[in-house]
């Protein structure tokens, strides 16, 4: 799952956004197998297998942040990278209180590890990338431009994401989307 994330996020940046995300993001389903396997396996697994995926990220995607301090270092590397993409791991215990209506737990764990991502996001923007704003968007200050920038992405991709999850939950029975338990000896 952690390769076909790669390989997903790596054709969604084919999709030309003609600059609009110069600081890192766009537009990407590389979450959905991630949110798939949690379902599958657990939250367990899924935490797991998110954090790889969010190391391989860090790997291939790095963005250094524009202060050159070790807090600025390691603040990026946690909030942009470690947390923000092992969010994905958090989808099954986003749904499992959602009990029998499965489909909807399947929905709504998919948007709640997308607004923990985008929190994660959003205070690295506030915090880290401040002194970066375009000249142009400067009057907004830190805290909207972030909103904003994070915002513009990780909603398109949230409701994108959501809808292929409950369509991939409708068309693989339900029912076989539970943790895997052991097998008695």
């Amino acid at each position: 799952m952690i390769a076909l994330a790669i390989v997903l996020d790596l054709l969604c940046k084919f999709i030309p956004d003609k600059g609009l995300f110069p600081f890192g993001g766009g537009i990407t389903i590389g979450f959905l197998p991630l949110i798939y396997y949690t379902y599958r396996r657990g939250t367990g697994w899924g935490l797991g297998t998110a954090f790889v995926y969010s190391a391989v990220q860090l790997v291939s995607g790095w963005y250094p942040p524009p202060a050159g301090t070790l807090m600025a270092f390691v603040g990026c590397v946690l909030l942009d990278y470690v947390l923000a993409f092992s969010a994905a791991g958090l989808a099954h215990l986003i749904a499992k209180p959602f009990g029998r209506y499965r489909l909807v737990g399947y929905g709504v764990g998919c948007v709640g590890a997308h607004l923990v991502r985008f929190v994660c996001s959003f205070f690295a923007g506030v915090f880290l990338w401040d002194s970066t704003i375009p000249e142009e968007f400067s009057q907004l200050g830190p805290w909207l431009y972030s909103l904003l920038y994070n915002g513009s992405y990780m909603g398109v991709n949230a409701v994108i994401n959501t809808v292929l999850i409950v369509l991939l939950c409708v068309a693989v029975d339900p029912l076989t989307l539970r943790p895997m338990k052991k097998k008695k000896a």
